[in-house]
């Protein structure tokens, strides 16, 4: 079937295009007897004008943009309803970007905003983005980072604290006497989980006798978790760790299952701490200890800053908000 337009609407009415505009925008500058016309036509044809179109006109598309690293985690998902929430109060939608870990998918969405002329943007950085961000705010569109930092301090952010983080998992392991640590991790390269690996090692330097070996996957999926637990189990019992923090809970998730399939027992031979606190974690097989983000908030709190930089008004000026991580102790680590 062919889309309707408003050409299709003028000669069912038998009038000019322009007279089909100013009948459905402007009411006021036609007869009232040529709304009712027009109005009728448009109802049999089954015309809905495009609202993209109506907006722009306007002067404002209605929408803000949001990238995200991979909405497949439902840590970023939960970061996008925060952000919904507080957008659709505001009468604006949410263009979502998923980069899918691909740097040069999150700068497609960047120019994407930048085409569609978003009234905001809300990024959650995989990559280095300083050119792009800068085009966009030379548009005059406001950026607020969410989950990240802008290290050169002109962007506002709504973060977590990554190395408390990492550092409070640890330190539990460490207190249920764990003295074998391993941080399991994908991407190196990532702020977030560099951080993640620094607090680790820092409750590690603090307590003498303790040790902590890093360990390197190629995505955070519970696939690789399961590989990955499978390959510890394989190991002497002497030379396998027997308290691992991992960058995020699917990993943590699969990481268990792969430990039980190979006979090894969670936590009595190894303690596992994840990272997000995502629904799944409460209801694992082994229910899993994870450090918490609330992500909701975060992206709530990023969306209202971002709205009262696009209006102007009271908040439009606060900087960089950043949350405290909560360890919510299960039955992975004997809670």
């Amino acid at each position: 079937m062919k889309r309707i337009g408003i050409r299709d609407v003028a000669e069912r009415a038998g009038v000019s295009i322009s007279t089909v505009s100013n009948a459905l925008n402007r009411p006021h500058l036609v007869s009232a007897r040529l709304v009712d016309r027009v109005r009728s036509a448009a109802d049999q044809l089954g015309y809905v004008p495009l609202q993209a179109a109506q907006q722009l006109r306007a002067g404002r598309s209605g929408l803000l943009g949001m990238t995200v690293i991979n909405i497949a985690n439902p840590f970023f998902a939960d970061m996008v309803a925060g952000a919904e929430d507080a957008a659709s109060a505001a009468g604006l939608r949410i263009l979502v970007g998923n980069s899918s870990d691909d740097v040069a998918k999150e700068r497609d969405h960047l120019e994407l905003f930048e085409r569609v002329q978003v009234e905001g943007a809300l990024v959650s950085p995989f990559g280095p983005l300083e050119p792009w961000l800068q085009r966009l705010r030379g548009r005059g569109i406001p950026v607020v980072l969410v989950d990240a930092v802008d290290d050169t301090g002109e962007l506002p952010s709504v973060s977590f604290d990554d190395v408390a983080g990492g550092r409070l998992a640890a330190e539990h392991l460490i207190s249920t006497g764990r003295r074998r640590l391993a941080f399991v991790g994908a991407r190196e390269e990532v702020r977030q989980v560099r951080e993640r690996l620094h607090g680790a090692q820092q409750a590690v330097a603090a307590h003498p006798g303790t040790t902590l070996e890093p360990i390197w996957t190629s995505r955070t999926t519970s696939e690789l978790g399961l590989a990955f637990g499978a390959q510890l189990a394989a190991r002497s019992p002497a030379d396998r760790p027997d308290g691992i923090v991992t960058s995020n809970d699917h990993l943590a998730i699969g990481l268990v299952h792969g430990l039980i399939s190979r006979g090894v027992r969670v936590p009595d031979d190894v303690a596992v701490v994840g990272y997000d606190d995502i629904e799944f974690a409460a209801i694992a097989g082994v229910p899993l200890t994870s450090v918490r983000q609330p992500a909701r908030e975060m992206g709530r709190t990023a969306a209202e800053i971002l709205l009262a930089r696009i209006a102007g008004t009271a908040g439009a000026d606060l900087g960089n908000v950043v949350y405290q991580p909560e360890l919510v102790v299960r039955a992975s680590t004997g809670g």
